[in-house]
Parts: structure tokens; sequence; C-alpha cells
């Protein structure tokens, strides 16, 4: 089994009643809040290590350091091997700013798009723009349906039923 179907089979799976999910999720996004505080301080720094060498440099174990790489997967510029890595892997982060911000605005993770470490690397106004252009993406807009009796759409100037919509 690879350190992702762990991770996963552990976060998400089976033989974990909802009470030890729950635990792990909280125990789960406090790590990953030091984590982000950390690498947001230094963001321009590239981190090049082995999966077990950056869970040593979080202070975290290989499970956790696991679903925190394939949390933020999306949002770096070279996407890890998540699928198969081992502790022996050699993994790059090197974040996308927006995109990161982006992304953990699309997962609600309110506690990561708040933290202060943010204003230092992109404006109150591009995260307010990233923030509305993120909500917006989820906004689906019903288009006006054409009814029989209107004038065609196509501009010939004839109701639709004996134009177009034949």
């Amino acid at each position: 089994m690879t350190l992702l179907e762990t991770w996963r089979k552990k976060a998400y799976g089976d033989g974990t009643d909802n009470k030890q999910k729950e635990e792990l999720w909280e125990k789960y996004f406090l790590i990953e809040k030091g984590i982000y505080e950390k690498i947001l301080a230094d963001y321009k720094t590239v981190i090049n290590c082995s999966v077990a060498e950056l869970a040593k440099k979080f202070d975290t174990d290989i499970e956790t350091i696991t679903g925190f790489l394939d949390g933020i997967n999306e949002s770096i510029s070279e996407p890890n091997p998540t699928e198969t890595m081992d502790e022996d892997t050699l993994v790059k982060i090197e974040i996308i700013p927006e995109k990161l911000y982006y992304n953990m605005v699309e997962a609600k993770a309110e506690w990561l798009y708040n933290l202060p470490q943010w204003d230092k690397i992109l404006t109150e106004e591009k995260r307010k723009e990233l923030y509305r252009e993120q909500k917006k993406s989820g906004t689906v807009v019903k288009e006006k349906k054409v009814g029989r009796n209107d004038l065609c759409p196509c501009g010939s100037g004839k109701k639709y039923k004996y134009c177009c919509g034949k």
C-alpha cells in the first residue's frame, strides 16, 4: 500500500468511526496551519527533500505530511508523484501564491487563507479579487430560454418556431 493510500484509508476510510475521524482532522488542520505559516513566511524558498526529511523538517509524521503534499499538489509549480511516493521519494515545493490562495478559498479553509503571512505576499485587493473569482466560478448562470413565439436569436426577424426552432 502506498503512503497516499495509507493516508486516505486513515483519513476517509474504513475502520474509523466519526469521532476518530473528527479528532484526526482537528489535529491535521492544526499541523497543516503550522506548516503553511512556515512555508508562507519564506514563500520564495523552494523546498527540495525526501518525504521523510520533509516530515522531520515540519516535526510531523509521514502520513500527515503525505496528506499535506496531496493537498498542496495543485498549488505548486510541479506536482509531486503523490500516488506512488514512498519515504525516500524526492519532493519539491515551490508554491504559486495566487493559485494556493485560490485553492484555499475553494477548500473553504478559512484558517489558511486568513493567515497573517498572506499580508506580505498578496495585497488585500489581490486577495479580494481571487476570493471573488473563486466564489464566482461556482455560480451557475442559467441562460434565458427562447420561447417559441419570441423573435429568433439568429436575427432573421422571424418567430423562433418558424426559423431555428423547426
